[in-house]
């Protein structure tokens, strides 16, 4: 039975978002596998999109970026927190490894902490990373100039480069410190398409619009109890925001995965992120997208949904108010664009069960 511990980012939920399709596809390929998932992201959200048994280690062994909201990253926080986390850096890697070695795992998947990654070649256990981004890269265009940035940075290459591949599923930005990496296609999960049932159950007619506001898993609160209301559109909001807008419908109450929502979704308001950009793009989605301005994914996230989806750019001025009419119709009157197809998936699978096969 081939063990495989895989270490997923709860920095918002897009790790998960390219992570858990991989899993359920080789799950299939490999029905008997053991999987082993640490993550600071809660359980239930994890068993969510990750089919089957897994043990579930509720520990984060990265942070990303300390974030004042959903787009807002906090930069001398943030180099503040790396500072700390790499003091006693070796001992923390030994330490890790300890851990590592008494799982047992045939096979290490990272996305993409390199603290795991570091540990898994001191445990001498075969690792492999896979994201769109690393921390690295990240961490030097917010943190590069800080007195100490250089060797935190040589320690953050040093361990995504240990990795026997990084896996680098599209969109992506470039990774010019790497020297691992394989591009593959791009991950999402697609959804069962439930409009009808959905817009039928909520007593709505199919001319009707259902929009989803999702901000990617990082709290960003839009003040939707002052928005206008729009003739024929409804919003699909968190519940944990408490609006009392009468146009307002959790997602809670319709006990669906998140992915059947999105696909009976008429549009998609969100903020730049891979889970958001993929799967809105392989579920034929529209998305009005809040820029993020500073983030350096961002533009390669961009450019990829304007060729393969549809979308326009939102201001945050018009959030607040409100004032989005205007770009909804318009982003409603877009020409029709085929559904991408998730082709990453199957490919990050294969190269995982050729890994495991040989373990």
């Amino acid at each position: 039975m081939a063990h495989l511990f895989v270490d997923i980012s709860s920095h918002g939920f897009g790790h998960l978002a390219q992570t858990a399709p991989v899993l359920n596809e080789l799950r299939l390929r490999l029905p008997d596998m053991r999987l082993t998932v640490r993550s600071g992201a809660p359980r239930e959200v994890l068993a969510k999109r990750i089919d089957g048994e897994f043990l579930h280690i509720a520990q984060a062994s990265d942070f990303g970026m300390v974030m004042a909201n959903a787009v807002d990253v906090l930069a001398e926080p943030s180099a503040a927190a790396y500072r700390a986390f790499h003091q006693d850096w070796e001992a923390k890697v030994a330490h890790a490894a300890s851990e590592m070695t008494a799982l047992m795992p045939d096979l290490v998947l990272s996305n993409i902490s390199y603290l795991t990654l570091a540990a898994a070649k001191a445990a001498g256990i075969p690792a492999l990373a896979m994201c769109s981004i690393n921390w690295a890269d990240i961490y030097q265009h917010y943190c590069g100039t800080f007195m100490e940035a250089k060797g935190i940075h040589a320690q953050m290459l040093d361990a995504y480069r240990s990795a026997k591949c990084f896996i680098r599923p599209q969109p992506a930005m470039p990774m010019p410190g790497l020297n691992n990496t394989h591009e593959i296609g791009p991950i999402a999960l697609v959804g069962t398409d439930r409009r009808s049932e959905i817009k039928a159950g909520l007593g709505l007619k199919l001319h009707d619009k259902l929009v989803s506001i999702a901000m990617g898993g990082i709290q960003m609160r839009l003040p939707l109890e002052n928005w206008p209301r729009i003739s024929n559109v409804r919003w699909l909001v968190p519940a944990s925001w408490g609006l009392s807008h009468p146009d307002a419908i959790t997602f809670e109450t319709l006990g669906l995965p998140f992915v059947d929502v999105l696909r009976a979704s008429d549009a998609l308001i969100t903020k730049p992120g891979y889970g958001s950009f993929a799967e809105a793009a392989t579920n034929g989605i529209p998305v009005l997208y809040l820029r993020r301005r500073d983030w350096p994914e961002e533009p390669y996230l961009v450019d990829w949904l304007t060729l393969n989806g549809r979308c326009l750019e939102v201001e945050r001025s018009q959030l607040e108010r409100g004032d989005i009419n205007s770009p909804l119709q318009a982003l409603f009157a877009m020409p029709h664009q085929p559904p991408v197809a998730p082709a990453g998936t199957d490919e990050a699978a294969e190269i995982l069960q050729a890994r495991l096969d040989v373990a």
